[in-house]
């Protein structure tokens, strides 16, 4: 038996001893049993190969940086959230004349960096490692100013997908999984006023 860390429902298994699924939110989470420590957690992190010089992976994070240079003009503040050892996202939007504050709990663990309101957040391929979704949810929305932006990158599930061959799982990290109907329950349950979907990037207005 598991509840759902996003909306507390009791949940099902839906994949070996690994996942479950909640009905209520269409959730797909890891088994608490088979989270990493923070340890572990980190030298998994610090696997990643994330040169912010690499034009692959500017291009990969590109769609999150070009929708926030098409919503706001580089008057606007705004925050990296779940940066990375890399910080590619506000390197990217720096180069642009945009100021873009960073957190990030192992590699930017500024705490002032959550004690200001900011025009938009970026959170790329960060949502997915969320262990507490309600908890940090919440702190994004309350980050925001009125009308402020938040973006997610992640890889969204649907049925169509083979879960069992499915990449995104593999790793150990991706403890949270979504659903379109997930990124809705969320919209409602923090009173985001507009959603977006496209492709991986899920775009909130408060």
């Amino acid at each position: 038996m598991s509840f759902c860390p996003l909306c507390s429902s009791l949940a099902e298994h839906f994949y070996k001893d690994e996942f479950f699924f909640c009905p209520t939110c269409g959730a797909i989470f890891k088994n608490p049993e088979f989270l990493l420590d923070e340890v572990k957690e980190k030298e998994r992190y610090q696997l990643h190969s994330d040169n912010p010089q690499d034009i692959g992976y500017q291009q990969f994070v590109s769609p999150i940086v070009q929708s926030v240079l098409k919503d706001f003009k580089a008057d606007a503040i705004g925050l990296d959230f779940g940066t990375g050892q890399s910080q590619i996202v506000a390197k990217l939007l720096h180069d642009e004349g945009y100021d873009a504050n960073v957190y990030d709990p192992y590699f930017a663990p500024y705490s002032e960096s959550l004690d200001q309101k900011y025009d938009f957040i970026t959170a790329c391929e960060v949502v997915e490692h969320f262990n507490h979704p309600k908890k940090e949810f919440a702190l994004l929305h309350s980050l925001l100013k009125e009308n402020g932006k938040l973006y997610c990158m992640t890889h969204l599930y649907d049925e169509s997908i083979d879960f069992s061959k499915w990449y995104y799982k593999n790793d150990t990290t991706h403890i949270f999984i979504y659903q379109k109907s997930t990124m809705e329950f969320i919209q409602r349950e923090f009173g985001f006023k507009d959603m977006t979907i496209n492709k991986r990037l899920v775009v909130f207005t408060k």
